[in-house]
């Protein structure tokens, strides 16, 4: 059975701004963000397309500097990337001349770790997304759903005590999101990870996550944090119940009275 580890994998966002600069002057991306995530919680960014969601997710993996404020992660603050973060983007960008296990160990030959100890884990990893069978497969063998899924063991061997999403299923077709929602939920559960989900989808938001924040228009700052008060685990069922409605519907509400960019 896969190891479970427990980190101290809180997430603070202080006070955040990111300006870019331009040929037209600065333009700023982001303006006083701030909001948490505790260990093993499930937090979704959600807002509209420019807001700086993405934007924040390269600023909490440590691939961009702050223009003002802070991020720590377990107390630390975030200078450059971390080997605690682990990241899934939201195309699977897996290694066209490797096969499965070998891209799922990619990450752990990049940082120089024991390649032979974490080949059991890329295993046992694979057994947990269901595609165990498929460890010798290489990636244009593999539907869009599960070259994700490799995505998702690949962002987790190096065991990070969190896991950063950028849309990750933007890219794959109704039925096979609202499967992978369901996959994503048992990965979650049982690896006990931090998660930043980054997500345009009002109902891809309330079915994963214990709390939803809301961002406004560009500079991107908190607008709304909602709990999800939903029941775990979540099922497709979930998504036709009286509660989930009505959370989906105050989150409509909440974008139909932004104002524009």
């Amino acid at each position: 059975m896969l190891a479970v580890t427990r980190h101290a994998a809180s997430l603070a966002v202080r006070d955040l701004d990111l300006v870019y600069a331009s040929s037209r002057g600065p333009v700023p991306a982001l303006q006083q963000l701030s909001f948490d995530v505790a260990e093993g919680e499930f937090v979704s960014v959600l807002g509209p397309s420019g807001c700086g969601k993405s934007t924040l997710l390269k600023l909490a993996a440590g691939l961009l500097k702050p223009s003002a404020g802070r991020i720590e992660l377990a107390g630390r603050l975030v200078e450059g990337p971390r080997r605690e973060v682990g990241i899934v983007f939201q195309q699977a960008t897996l290694l066209p001349w490797k096969n499965v296990l070998e891209n799922v160990l990619v990450p752990v030959r990049a940082m120089r770790g024991d390649v032979a100890a974490a080949r059991e884990r890329a295993r046992e990893l694979l057994r947990m997304v269901k595609l165990e069978a498929f460890s010798s497969h290489y990636p244009q063998e593999l539907s869009g759903g599960m070259q994700q899924r490799v995505g998702i063991a690949r962002a987790l061997v190096h065991d990070p005590a969190l896991l950063l999403m950028d849309e990750p299923f933007a890219a794959l077709d109704a039925m096979t999101r609202e499967n992978m929602m369901v996959e994503l939920q048992r990965i979650w559960a049982g690896t006990g990870k931090s998660v930043l989900f980054i997500t345009h989808s009002i109902p891809e938001a309330v079915f994963l996550s214990d709390r939803v924040v809301v961002m406004s228009p560009r500079p991107g700052r908190v607008l709304r944090t909602m709990a999800i008060d939903l029941p775990r685990p979540r099922t497709i069922e979930t998504m036709v119940s009286p509660r989930f409605a009505e959370l989906t519907n105050e989150l409509r509400h909440v974008f139909a009275g932004m104002e524009p960019a």
